[in-house]
């Protein structure tokens, strides 16, 4: 996740990191034991849209269709609520056995000895930087359920509507991208807004990338200082003065909405930044066809806009799980059977499996299969790995997020934003 940083989840993490410490501390992550000999059930817990619920679904009757003695309970949400719930059932050692999990989140729960080391499920035909993208010091506690992209989707009904044309997603800029959207909302009376928010973690991380920095480092500490920041919040102020995006409040509304009721989805945004593999939900939410775009550079060269891979999510275990070699087989099942793959196409991101990418290409929707053409043909374009996030990184990207909306408010100038959010930042990896 959609991806839309959540506004309390941080807060019930910190309160919960106490309680962790005491409860799993020199756990470690529990080692795999041998399948038990009777019937088993595993409780599996994920976010997304009511799609991907009904995808889910299927998905565990497959599984459980091939493997009789394993019953697969099923809890999901929307992603507001889902880390707030999954913070607190890991706190009462109440934990799902298979967790859909997100990058923001792992280096937390590893560290807190949440999460199952997870040797065996096979990854043999991941990409290798993919098969790493889940290890946290040398350890597996994620597999890839998908791959994707940060990308702009656009919709060329609004932008035509509007008198303007769909730009050179090789060649535009950040101030190209910003004067595109203002001029877009500033021919639509307030009705249509050429932008949708770009107040998240993802988009900050490319500009930071584009500027010699980035989020994080390999070692885990902040990979911006206070000036990277304050020029990412003079953009804000920008989009904000010219109206690229819309004003805060709607803004907020829209961050809390579901993905199939945000401002690109009802028509109200010509483009906004979401990861590829919702490109297809977004279309079909949205009655249009809409396109999918290269992310502005600094320097207007796509070579340079430092794009990378990112895992859609994880799935992870538990390691207070009961029945550990069950739940890594299902997750095996998840990522590497061609079945699991005809199920969920690219709904959470295509596929890493190489085997299983291939046998589900010619079955993608038009949307899903202009996603996985995007995905090749960035691949000469992508900068370095992105690190694993460390344990305190949800808190910092909740920190962005809400001092993107300081900005926006104008309760906060830039420069004051950025050294508050610099201060919290580095508390919050302490």
């Amino acid at each position: 996740m959609v991806f839309r940083a959540p506004k309390s989840a941080a807060p019930k993490l910190a309160a919960a990191a106490a309680v962790l410490a005491i409860t799993l501390t020199g756990c470690g992550g529990a080692s795999p034991q041998s399948s038990s000999d009777g019937p088993v059930t595993l409780r599996m817990t994920w976010w997304g849209s009511d799609s991907r619920h009904k995808l889910t679904q299927q998905l565990i009757e497959a599984f459980e269709a091939e493997n009789p003695n394993i019953n697969i309970e099923g809890e999901y949400g929307d992603w507001s609520g889902y880390w707030d719930k999954l913070a607190t059932q890991v706190a009462s050692q109440d934990a799902p056995d298979v967790i859909q999990m997100d990058a923001s989140y792992i280096g937390e729960y590893a560290g807190r000895g949440a999460l199952l080391e997870l040797k065996d499920v096979d990854q043999s035909k991941f990409d290798q930087p993919v098969a790493d993208a889940g290890k946290i010091e040398g350890k597996q506690y994620g597999i890839t359920g998908g791959i994707n992209a940060q990308v702009v989707l656009a919709n060329p009904a609004l932008f035509s509507a509007s008198g303007v044309a769909l730009p050179d997603d090789k060649t535009w800029t950040w101030d190209e991208y910003n004067e595109l959207a203002s001029g877009i909302t500033s021919k639509n009376g307030g009705n249509v807004y050429g932008s949708g928010p770009l107040s998240l973690d993802a988009q900050a991380n490319l500009w930071l990338r584009q500027h010699g920095k980035a989020l994080f480092t390999e070692d885990g500490k902040l990979g911006f200082d206070e000036a990277d920041l304050e020029e990412w919040f003079e953009y804000q102020a920008k989009l904000r003065d010219s109206k690229a995006v819309p004003p805060a409040s709607v803004m907020t509304e829209d961050a809390a909405a579901s993905v199939d009721q945000q401002g690109l989805a009802t028509n109200r945004f010509a483009m906004a930044f979401y990861w590829s593999n919702q490109l297809g939900a977004l279309s079909k939410a949205s009655g249009q066809e809409l396109e999918i775009l290269r992310p502005p550079s600094t320097k207007g060269d796509a070579a340079d806009a430092e794009q990378y891979y990112k895992s859609s999510q994880f799935w992870s275990a538990s390691s207070r799980s009961k029945h550990p070699a069950e739940a890594q087989k299902f997750i095996d099942f998840l990522v590497n059977s061609t079945k699991a793959g005809e199920i969920t196409l690219a709904d959470r991101g295509i596929p890493a499996n190489s085997e299983v990418r291939t046998a589900v290409t010619p079955k993608l929707s038009p949307a899903d299969a202009a996603t996985a053409k995007f995905i090749d043909e960035i691949g000469s374009e992508l900068g370095d790995a992105v690190p694993v996030p460390p344990a305190g990184s949800s808190a910092v990207t909740e920190v962005l997020t809400r001092y993107t909306a300081e900005v926006h408010f104008e309760r906060l100038s830039p420069a004051e934003a950025a050294k508050k959010a610099v201060e919290e930042a580095k508390s919050s990896l302490l």
